[in-house]
């Protein structure tokens, strides 16, 4: 056993369940949503895993019995795997309408469940969903504001441990992945638990969502998506590369997708009169898989490569999409980038406020580095409220009045 991470997720799937008669959390294989329904409901509900064959065949043999017999309150772990729960869950939630936190459900499907929800559970159950560790979780500040929230509960540089601070020490975690056993356990082989997590991932998840024809293909494709991480993405180049068709390519996509793999990221439209691009940025929710299958061991080779800019810029990715979806919050990120050559990394869309993030991994921030801010904040005006540059520094930066440049450190 290890020491339980504080998640960020906490106080909102408590008052989630406080609210809901049923909440399902979902996420990528591997990411705690078992742990973290454990550790918070222990003394209030059963715990029933539908990953043991045993209780699964029981399940889809006779559902109702199955739900009799394991009565509420009780978490269902990895309920993906016996959708036909859903049915009879629902027919129990409408008896006891009043009663909250009757279900507690975890799943690593997001297409299958959110499918079975909307037919079932609608306006029954919340939907939270908890990806792999954040740099706040894995520094002991799950709690603290986000980083474009700068007030007093703000996380303080002198909070967070200098391995979040060089390139060097960023890119080792980068590299080792913020899964929690791998975060937890520093004694495991990253290499090896990363190649049994491919190989459970391809061999259940994959095939359980659909068939996908041949799963080496599938996992070159995957491996190829790896290499393009920060990178625009375009079906018909991939589905050249792989050979296979270009409908394939994108039923592939939103499997990877489904199951928490990957993010792809769309441009931030606005009717300005200039034609912006349509096409997809793609970034993996942890990039440790993407190192991983690009091959990446050595952080100095890693960081100085040509590989060393895209994972820095995924890394800030995934600790932005972490921030939203571990409040409860849909993630919305995304990228803007003109025929011009005009382009920000990301645009986090508040509705009133707009705040745009570029990544540099440059270790001295310079107001060159953030002249595409600046063309940014001069075409949107009033509408951003703040800028921000991430970069390796290991202080915050006044850049202009409104642009500051931080530590990767602080996101």
């Amino acid at each position: 056993m290890y020491n339980y991470i504080t998640r960020t997720l906490e106080p909102y799937l408590i008052k989630a369940a406080s609210e809901f008669p049923a909440v399902l959390v979902t996420g990528p294989r591997q990411s705690g949503k078992t742990t973290i329904l454990g550790h918070t409901f222990a003394k209030t509900h059963k715990f029933v895993s539908l990953d043991e064959p045993d209780l699964r065949m029981l399940a889809l043999s006779d559902p109702r019995f199955f739900i009799q017999r394991y009565s509420p309150p009780v978490v269902f772990d990895e309920i993906q795997y016996v959708p036909e729960l859903l049915h009879y869950i629902k027919r129990d939630i409408d008896e006891h309408r009043q009663q909250k936190a009757r279900y507690l459900l975890s799943g690593s499907q997001n297409l299958a469940l959110m499918q079975g929800l909307s037919e079932t559970l609608a306006g029954r159950a919340a939907v939270l969903s908890l990806l792999s560790l954040s740099n706040r979780e894995r520094s002991g500040s799950a709690n603290q504001s986000p980083f474009w929230q700068r007030d007093k509960n703000s996380v303080k540089l002198d909070q967070i441990p200098t391995e979040f601070y060089s390139g060097s020490a960023i890119m080792k975690n980068i590299l080792r992945s913020s899964f929690p056993e791998l975060a937890v356990e520093p004694q495991r082989d990253a290499r090896a638990w990363f190649a049994a997590y491919v190989q459970t991932y391809l061999e259940r998840d994959v095939r359980n969502i659909r068939n996908v024809g041949s799963l080496n293909d599938f996992q070159r494709f995957l491996q190829l998506l790896a290499t393009r991480v920060a990178q625009q993405i375009n079906v018909s180049d991939l589905s050249r590369d792989i050979g296979v068709a270009v409908n394939t390519i994108k039923a592939w996509l939103s499997v990877l997708e489904a199951t928490f793999q990957i993010v792809l990221v769309r441009p931030y439209f606005v009717n300005m009169g200039k034609r912006l691009v349509k096409s997809p940025k793609l970034y993996f929710v942890d990039p440790g898989l993407a190192a991983h299958l690009s091959g990446l061991q050595d952080p100095e080779h890693a960081l100085m490569g040509p590989m060393g800019g895209p994972l820095f810029e995924n890394a800030v990715f995934a600790e932005i999409y972490r921030s939203f979806l571990h409040r409860g919050e849909q993630a919305r990120v995304y990228f803007w980038r003109t025929a011009a050559g005009h382009e920000v990394d990301f645009i986090l869309d508040f509705g009133t406020e707009i705040i745009p993030v570029e990544v540099k991994l440059n270790a001295t921030p310079t107001p060159e580095l953030a002249k595409n801010l600046h063309d940014f904040i001069a075409l949107f005006k009033n509408r951003v409220g703040q800028a921000i540059l991430v970069c390796l520094t290991n202080n915050e930066t006044q850049l202009s009045e409104k642009i500051t440049a931080i530590p990767f450190a602080l996101l």
